[in-house]
């Protein structure tokens, strides 16, 4: 099972695997927070950027965020991403990042990604 949540949000024994998908850490979190750190299944900096100046809509960045996964280094991570989840059989992994909400938020789609396979 996968969730999602923000890396802010306390802890919880329901969380199982926490798995961190942001390119950068985040601050004031102490790297025991997560127990993985995916940071190639970050959106890419420029993609961030004109996300949080208002360039593109939530549609926008969700169709630049996809096509990021071109990148061999992404399809790597994703794969691997994808294999820990085949291992974890039901137990529940979490997916986290800074953003408070889900709903724009790259984890979300992710999470999306995920269920699709």
């Amino acid at each position: 099972m996968v969730k999602t949540k923000s890396i802010y949000s306390p802890e919880s024994p329901d969380d199982g695997l926490r798995i961190l998908v942001m390119r950068y850490w985040p601050r004031g979190i102490k790297k025991e927070r997560a127990s993985l750190w995916l940071r190639e299944l970050g959106p890419g900096t420029g993609l961030i950027k004109r996300w949080k100046a208002g360039e593109l809509t939530w549609a926008a960045f969700a169709r630049e965020y996809k096509t990021e996964f071109n990148i061999d280094a992404r399809k790597k991570a994703f794969a691997g991403l994808k294999e820990i989840i085949k291992k974890t059989g039901s137990a529940p992994v979490t997916l986290l990042c800074a953003c408070p909400d889900e709903e724009t938020c790259h984890r979300g789609l992710l999470k999306k990604m995920l269920e699709k396979e």
